[in-house]
């Protein structure tokens, strides 16, 4: 048998899981939470083989909750089941150590199979959070030049001449004080601990004039 806790804050929403997932052959509720808090206390005591975890509730949300949990149990594991698709929803739960997440407008077949597939060591996403996370590694990452202004970009390249600030200041028409600004946030936006390095980046990214 499959252990079960359901944590949601709808009371309708427990019943009506619960029910369904009572008449499976292979599954066995053995708690319900109404809130993350006492979702963490249930999970932590009875160490359920799943954790159905809502992520939307009013005191301790789901993503809270799963991390609390995750880090007293790593084993655990946790199935998100809402209604959110939204990306600030998604990655932080995964984040937190959800193994997999279901949408509540799926059918309650689908979930009773997410359930078993989970329990033998499967992640289950729903096609539309595959998609999200798909999109969001095919992104290519913002480099960190693309950080830079206009004004610094420039700073940066009379650095790969060799300029001293001050001549900076002079070939750009800018005060020595706003060219140290400049260098400094040349500097931070690059991630780089000195000049040397700030002139290797520019050449290594084709940023020289």
């Amino acid at each position: 048998m499959i252990s079960i806790l359901i944590a949601d804050d709808h009371e309708m929403v427990r019943i009506g899981v619960s029910s369904y997932l009572m008449a499976q052959p292979d599954m066995e509720v053995i708690g319900e939470a109404d809130d993350g808090g006492p979702a963490v206390k249930l999970a932590l005591e009875l160490k359920p083989d799943i954790i159905l975890m809502d992520l939307v509730m009013k005191q301790m949300d789901g993503i809270e909750a799963t991390r609390q949990i995750i880090e007293s149990w790593p084993e655990a594991k946790i199935i998100i089941v809402t209604s959110f698709i939204d990306d600030e929803k998604v990655y932080p739960a995964l984040e937190a150590g959800a193994v997999s997440y279901m949408l509540k407008t799926s059918k309650a077949g689908e979930i009773a199979k997410a359930i078993r597939s989970t329990y033998d060591g499967q992640s289950i996403l729903e096609p539309e959070v595959t998609g999200k996370i798909m999109n969001r590694v095919r992104k290519p990452a913002e480099a960190k030049h693309d950080q830079l202004t206009a004004r610094e970009t420039e700073v940066l390249q009379q650095m790969t001449k060799g300029k001293t600030n001050q001549e900076i200041a002079d070939e750009l028409f800018i005060s020595l004080k706003t060219v140290k600004v400049h260098v400094s946030n040349v500097l931070a936006k690059l991630e780089v601990q000195d000049r040397t390095q700030a002139v290797i980046y520019a050449f290594n990214h084709d940023l020289v004039e």
